[in-house]
């Protein structure tokens, strides 16, 4: 006889019982998106603090979809597991531009169902029972469950407003104290998160601060996961520099990015980690025995931009 016990959890079987959940889910069944979103719902009030735009995507970008959707039989049907050949190749070809060196289609890009699972891999593939990773406050809420279900220790660090700076803030005048970032280095750090332009401050890390985290990166021998899905809104002038760009960070960082953000099309979940491939192949592990493929129509409609 099996039957589910739901006061203990536990899954009963004759004299047997044991847990039902895997250790690893425990402590984060909770998500402040899903409780929103239902609050929002229930009584019908404007969500503000999911990031899903209340607008469409631009008309070209309907177009191009509705465009891939009428291409044929192949538009229906798998394509290459880590990202359809046209849409890594124009993605290598604009980024080597922006980092300044060749990026290998093939091997330093993976696309994935949204920036979310290409967190997921990311973390699944790089951190280990033991390891800690440094995250910068406030973050974006999916990083320390990851981190936990990867068996990893998150570790934090603070932004902080800027000494003199007023009462009045702008999100530059938030930022990390060069000694109490170093001081949460150790000999099990395995990777430090950086979320740039920042959600929720609207941060956008100056060279200077990229540069600070990318010498202890090196000094440490340290992971950078770098989350970039704001980097083409940003505002007054202000420029977004990716940290994989500076000298000896491309063999050490992660890139995050989406297309849903770019486009205001959330709901297509088209992203993607860029970056070494020697690092690169891991995730493409996870990636191929999790979801094993994005969906087709969604990764050409990318190509027509």
């Amino acid at each position: 006889m099996l039957e589910i016990c739901r006061d203990s959890n536990l899954l009963l079987c004759g004299n047997m019982s044991r847990k039902l959940h895997a250790r690893r889910i425990e402590g984060i069944d909770k998500n402040i998106w899903v409780e929103f979103t239902q609050l929002a719902a229930d009584y019908k009030a404007v969500n503000l603090g999911q990031g899903f735009p209340d607008f469409s995507p631009p008309s070209f970008v309907q177009e191009a979809f509705c465009k891939a959707l009428n291409g044929g039989f192949s538009m229906h049907q798998y394509t290459r597991a880590f990202g359809h050949p046209n849409l890594v190749k124009i993605l290598a070809k604009f980024f080597s531009r922006i980092v300044g060196r060749e990026i290998d289609p093939m091997e330093d890009i993976l696309v994935s169902v949204g920036a979310y699972q290409a967190l997921f891999c990311t973390f699944q593939a790089l951190i280990d029972e033991g390891d800690e990773v440094i995250i910068v406050e406030p973050f974006f809420d999916c990083y320390q469950p990851m981190v936990m279900m990867a068996g990893g220790t998150a570790v934090y660090v603070p932004l902080k407003p800027r000494e003199g700076c007023g009462p009045v803030l702008s999100s530059a005048d938030w930022v990390l104290s060069p000694e109490e970032l170093a001081s949460k280095f150790s000999p099990r750090t395995k990777a430090i998160v950086i979320n740039t332009p920042n959600n929720p401050l609207g941060k956008v890390y100056q060279r200077e601060e990229l540069q600070m985290i990318a010498d202890l990166c090196i000094k440490h021998d340290v992971i950078c996961i770098s989350d970039e899905v704001y980097e083409w809104l940003t505002y007054d002038g202000t420029k977004h520099v990716k940290i994989a760009s500076l000298p000896g960070m491309w063999e050490r960082t992660v890139t995050i990015g989406s297309a849903g953000k770019t486009f205001s099309a959330t709901g297509w979940k088209v992203g993607w980690a860029m970056g070494s491939g020697h690092i690169l192949k891991h995730l493409k592990t996870v990636h191929q025995n999790s979801v094993y493929h994005c969906a087709t129509a969604a990764q050409v409609k990318q190509c027509s931009f």
